[in-house]
């Protein structure tokens, strides 16, 4: 090969490496250059991507695990809930916060399966769909639910038979509000306490869900007479309510008042507190009184779960035995709906007298605020740190825009003014403390 031959057979070689490479490498996708009209309608429809399908996606409350308020996320969740028979899927507006649901955040409530589980008890909604063998409702109705849980997001399958239909006139934050509270106070009452008229009551925390709904349906009832304890910025609300006796539990000693107005004590005593206000809940009570207990209200004392609380609370459980019930002549009760899940026969019995009150104008759910699904932590430390009137409630829909921009100028504002005391000079006593 002569000199000349190398440089022209080398370069002959470096031009076929190149178109080999070229063939082998995936070629880029490239705009089709401008075609005729005819050409370009003669296109094969082949080459347009398909659209995707869209997959269905509602919004849900989750508990991740116990703790604080923070435990409680947003989640978007992928997937229509699949039905089953006997069930329907509920278009859910809106859901009722209650103290099952602050305990179940520190792990304290057993109804509750461990996390990450969404909580929630009760809600209210419209029906979207029907399972197989739902015959007694139909696609639209508007119900309010309750459920062990599970509740807490946009859209739910439950039983048709934990459905009831809302009467005309009833929002879905009242129908949110009636479940729980409404059905707690009607079977510890009627059921257990057999009210009758002249018959006297007592209401802890009688400006909460339950205090507020006992106090309503003592008053369908001829000269009951009722017992409450608030702090004292809720006492006008209460009495209003129908509360004949208000007490301030926080300043003054609530046996000792009423034993003033009714020395012989009570004919029936509702006690969600437990510990030590449950022995005095039983010294309180009349010869043939009914003390009906159903929480532990006094073991929730922080976001978080209080191992002291707990302790001192059951340390002090009341107990007692047939023979000093027998020398005493009263009777204690327990309630606890969560562990009526399996009697919905008789709920459904219950909730036909509720939602027939409510037809009448005998009783009527108190709302004290509505929160956004965002905003549960802010819901849950209204509810825990005693600052509500009446129910709390969780709404599905997103936050709009303007709230948001209002809530974030009212954010600035607090900011701005704990700016402004900062650099407020500092008097002289205050510049000695520091010193």
């Amino acid at each position: 090969m002569s000199g000349e031959e190398a440089p022209a057979q080398q370069q002959k070689s470096e031009e076929q490496k190149q178109e080999t490479k070229a063939n082998e490498e995936p070629k880029p996708e490239t705009k089709q250059e401008t075609a005729p009209a005819a050409d370009a309608s003669a296109a094969p429809a082949a080459t347009e991507k398909a659209p995707e399908e869209e997959v269905f996606t509602y919004r849900s409350l989750v508990l991740s695990g116990y703790g604080g308020y923070d435990k409680v996320k947003l989640q978007v969740k992928k997937g229509m809930p699949t039905l089953k028979n006997g069930e329907v899927l509920v278009r859910v507006k809106a859901c009722g916060l209650n103290f099952a649901d602050l305990l179940g955040r520190q792990g304290l409530y057993d109804r509750l399966p461990s996390p990450p589980v969404t909580p929630g008890l009760e809600c209210s909604g419209v029906i979207e769909a029907l399972g197989e063998e739902v015959t007694d409702r139909k696609v639209g109705d508007k119900v309010l639910v309750l459920n062990r849980c599970g509740l807490w997001q946009e859209v739910v399958a439950v039983p048709a038979s934990h459905t009831f239909a809302m009467p005309d006139g009833m929002s879905f934050e009242e129908a949110a509000a009636i479940p729980v509270n409404y059905i707690t106070a009607y079977m510890m009452l009627f059921d257990f306490g057999n009210l009758r008229p002249n018959q006297s009551v007592l209401v802890h925390m009688a400006a909460g869900g339950v205090g507020i709904a006992a106090t309503q349906l003592c008053k369908t009832v001829k000269d009951v007479t009722v017992f409450g304890t608030a702090s004292a910025s809720k006492h006008e609300a209460i009495s209003q309510g129908g509360v004949t006796h208000t007490i301030d539990y926080r300043t003054q000693d609530y046996v000792s008042e009423i034993r003033k107005i009714s020395p012989k004590g009570l004919d029936i005593i509702l006690d969600p507190l437990g510990g030590s206000d449950t022995h005095k809940a039983f010294n309180l009570l009349k010869p043939m009184g009914k003390l009906i207990t159903y929480g532990t209200a006094n073991m929730l004392t922080g976001q978080k779960k209080n191992l002291l609380a707990v302790a001192k609370t059951w340390y002090n459980q009341f107990s007692t035995n047939a023979g000093s019930l027998i020398h005493a002549n009263k009777s204690v009760c327990g309630f606890h709906i969560g562990y009526l899940d399996g009697e919905y026969e008789l709920i459904s019995q219950v909730v036909a007298k509720l939602l027939e009150l409510y037809s009448q104008g005998k009783i009527k759910p108190r709302v004290d605020s509505t929160y956004h699904f965002e905003q549960v932590g802010d819901a849950m430390r209204r509810m825990q740190e005693r600052n509500n009137i009446g129910k709390v409630i969780l709404l599905t829909e997103p936050k709009k825009e303007e709230e948001k921009k209002e809530e974030k100028k009212e954010e600035e504002k607090k900011d701005e003014k704990k700016d402004e005391k900062k650099d407020e000079p500092k008097s002289e006593e205050g510049k000695k403390e520091e010193n």
